[in-house]
């Protein structure tokens, strides 16, 4: 025969064993050693020595060439803005592909892990003129504190694959990819791209359906 049970006499039973648990746990406490210090966990002494393990293989997160056998797996959440300080939101996307990344790797697959920087755009420039500051100077110094936060934060990823949108050594591929698209048609001037819009034509990939 089933015997029905209340919300309350549940909710009663639970409070009931939280207070036992935590009972048991003071006298275990006190059992150790009265007046003695308890031990902390004090991430400033302990957090450097495994910072510094990882730090000391370059290797450790870095994926395989080409050539591996191991099945590949690429693992890009976003590019950051380079606001000057990790979010809250921010570290909690980082941290879930360091685990998904961590666990491929786990498993023999071969990662690639980068991180870069979106810092090419309208948002930087007036954050810099805010600040009274030239815009290079105020999103490299940026880039330079998130970096160091992020390190801290162990999080796993192959710094040597670091790319940053506002240097020219990356916005050139850009530009090169638009010309080989304008070269085949599929990208037009801004001339072209005005009457486009008001043609009603549509050739240009961007405004394509």
């Amino acid at each position: 025969m089933r015997v029905a049970v209340c919300g309350l006499c549940r909710l009663r039973g639970r409070r009931e064993r939280f207070f036992t648990m935590k009972a048991i746990c003071k006298s275990r406490q006190e059992a150790q050693g009265a007046g003695e210090e308890r031990q902390r966990y004090n991430p400033a002494e302990i957090e450097p020595s495994g910072r510094r393990d990882g730090d000391a293989d370059a290797a450790l997160y870095a994926a395989e060439g080409h050539d591996s056998a191991k099945k590949k797996f690429y693992c890009l959440e976003m590019l950051r803005i380079p606001a000057g300080s990790c979010t809250w939101g921010m570290c909690g996307t980082t941290r879930s592909a360091t685990r998904w990344r961590d666990l491929c790797g786990c498993a023999g697959t071969n990662v690639l892990h980068p991180m870069g920087w979106d810092a090419f755009g309208l948002p930087a420039e007036n954050a810099a003129l805010k600040n009274n500051t030239p815009p290079r100077e105020w999103t490299l110094a940026n880039i330079a504190a998130m970096r160091r936060q992020m390190q801290r934060m162990g999080f796993s990823y192959d710094w040597a694959t670091e790319v940053t949108t506002c240097l020219p050594e990356y916005y050139r591929w850009n530009q090169w990819f638009f010309l080989k698209m304008y070269e085949r048609g599929a990208g037009v001037s801004q001339e072209e791209q005005g009457e486009l819009v008001s043609g009603g034509a549509r050739r240009c990939w961007r405004m394509s359906k």
